[in-house]
């Protein structure tokens, strides 16, 4: 049997601490506007009637089609309790089961969290269910003069008792319990808050936070990474989305992407088995950016994913697809010139890792001793082998080669025997690159993502390409300060560039290095994210 429910906003005028708080604009709405929005959205909720003394009031809330209740005068007071403000807004007419007071100062709640708490109220047949949130901390209290702690034995956090601070986001109280002096019955219980739904508005302070969390971004990333592709585009979704004030949704498809090759992250992560189940999750979802790295999309594509989120902001990376005129902007950090005023293109917008910025560039030396190899995540073209088998030579003993093997590379175990040889270090999925790469002269490299990490740095290097698409990259380039030897070079051509590179004079290294600083790669990360937060 459906239960009738009554919902009661008291909003009175009087505020002193902030003046005019209930009408005040936050995030675009007055304040009481949220109080009243959750309860039209409530599935539970079948009356609203907002207790007034203020003709402000009095008009938001008929304009947002609910009754009021016009206050008298002797309940507006400083001293006034809340039970008698709700028992004198109660029509003597009606019958209602659950009389629930929400207050205007908590416009962070959210409407699925209060039918939650109404659900769990008549499930349990409680009297009363309080909103609060979960706030333990060691604390001290005052005995015969002198503090005294309120615990018994110093813990971290997590493990002190429930300590629960009541909120004003809501009391659901049955009927027959409200009297001029109480709504609380004798089964009464704590529904506990996320900590963004509890604010309670007193301060100018709260006001300004709760403002931020209402008009904070939604952000959803959709990427994918294998063998084929690279798996650059999964670490740059994941330095992105460390970017923003929230924890984005991080779609992959199962098809595409292994879970294993987003490494030990604590993002959400959800996989999806195909786009039509992607955009089912994202309808109706809230999400002011939409972030795609998943290289070419297409017309279709793009189009679909508007119908589902008209709202949102929609950004591409390395989308060279026809779908890229359909975004809002798109960032291109690998190519160089495009016709599109929303297009970024040039390595001005490449994203390095928070680690390099850590790293000062490298010192060249009188000598080469020690050389950087790696072909970045996956290195389809098997460079990292023929390096290898090319340094384990006799000739190269003198010299030290650190070999780093990407997440998505086959065949590990066996290119980790190269261990056996004395100057080469072979290592997997290693965690500080640009630390490993400081301690070397000379990079051997393809033209993706760890080119520009050697740049940062100021290594000079050799690089290849690994496909059709690499070839088309222009910041590895020999203008920069690289040395690019084409894509599928013979091993002929590798060893005679990696010998000169060996020999290479101090003052030639330097000038590689020179132009390789000559770029600003450090502040790509700001200018992106500036962009993406302008549009």
């Amino acid at each position: 049997m459906k239960n009738n429910i009554l919902s009661i906003i008291p909003a009175r005028s009087g505020s002193k601490g902030i003046p005019n708080k209930n009408i005040r604009i936050v995030a675009g709405h007055p304040l009481v506007y949220y109080a009243i929005n959750n309860a039209k959205k409530s599935r539970y909720i079948t009356d609203i009637i907002v207790s007034t003394d203020s003709y402000e009031v009095q008009v938001i809330a008929k304009q947002m089609g609910v009754k009021v209740h016009w206050r008298d005068g002797r309940l507006c007071g400083d001293q006034i309790t809340l039970d008698a403000v709700i028992y004198d807004a109660i029509p003597q007419n009606g019958a209602w089961d659950y009389v629930i007071t929400m207050q205007p100062t908590s416009p962070t709640l959210c409407p699925n969290t209060l039918d939650q708490a109404i659900g769990y109220a008549i499930s349990r047949n409680l009297d009363t269910l309080i909103s609060a949130i979960n706030d333990p901390h060691l604390s001290w209290g005052e005995k015969e003069g002198e503090k005294v702690p309120n615990y018994g034995k110093r813990l971290n956090r997590q493990y002190l008792p429930p300590h629960y601070k009541e909120t004003g986001a809501f009391m659901i109280s049955r009927s027959s319990v409200i009297t001029p002096d109480t709504r609380i019955g004798k089964k009464v219980d704590i529904y506990e808050l996320p900590a963004d739904e509890s604010i309670d508005v007193d301060t100018f302070e709260d006001l300004k936070n709760a403002a931020a969390i209402l008009e904070q971004e939604k952000v959803a990333i959709y990427v994918n990474g294998n063998n084929r592709r690279g798996i650059g585009h999964i670490y740059r979704a994941l330095e992105l989305a460390d970017e923003f004030y929230v924890k984005p949704d991080i779609y992959y498809d199962i098809n595409q992407t292994a879970p294993a090759l987003f490494g030990n992250t604590t993002h959400r992560l959800i996989p999806v088995n195909s786009i039509a189940e992607l955009f089912e999750r994202c309808r109706g979802n809230p999400y002011t950016i939409f972030i795609n790295d998943i290289l070419t999309t297409t017309l279709d594509y793009m189009i679909g994913l508007r119908s589902v989120l008209p709202n949102a902001k929609i950004i591409n990376f390395e989308d060279d697809g026809e779908g890229a005129v359909k975004a809002d902007a798109v960032f291109n950090a690998l190519y160089h010139g495009c016709p599109y005023p929303h297009i970024y293109s040039g390595e001005k917008y490449y994203i390095a890792s928070k680690l390099f910025m850590f790293y000062k560039p490298i010192e060249i030396k009188e000598h080469v001793k020690r050389v950087f190899i790696s072909f970045g995540g996956a290195d389809p073209q098997n460079y990292s082998d023929r390096l290898l088998d090319i340094i384990s030579k006799q000739d190269y003993k003198n010299y030290d080669f650190t070999v780093v093997l990407g997440r998505a590379k086959n065949n590990v175990e066996e290119l980790l025997g190269y261990n056996k040889y004395s100057n080469i270090q072979v290592l997997y999925d290693v965690t500080d690159m640009p630390g490993l790469m400081s301690g070397c002269d000379i990079g051997v490299t393809s033209r993706g993502r760890t080119g520009y990490e050697l740049a940062i740095l100021g290594i000079p290097s050799i690089a290849m390409a690994q496909n059709k698409r690499e070839e088309k990259h222009g910041f590895v380039s020999n203008e920069n300060g690289f040395t690019y030897i084409g894509m599928a070079p013979t091993d002929e051509l590798i060893e005679s560039n990696l010998r000169m590179y060996l020999n290479l004079s101090k003052e030639a290294r330097q000038r590689f290095q020179d132009m390789l600083l000559s770029h600003d790669l450090r502040n790509g990360r700001k200018r992106v994210t500036g962009l993406i937060k302008d549009l």
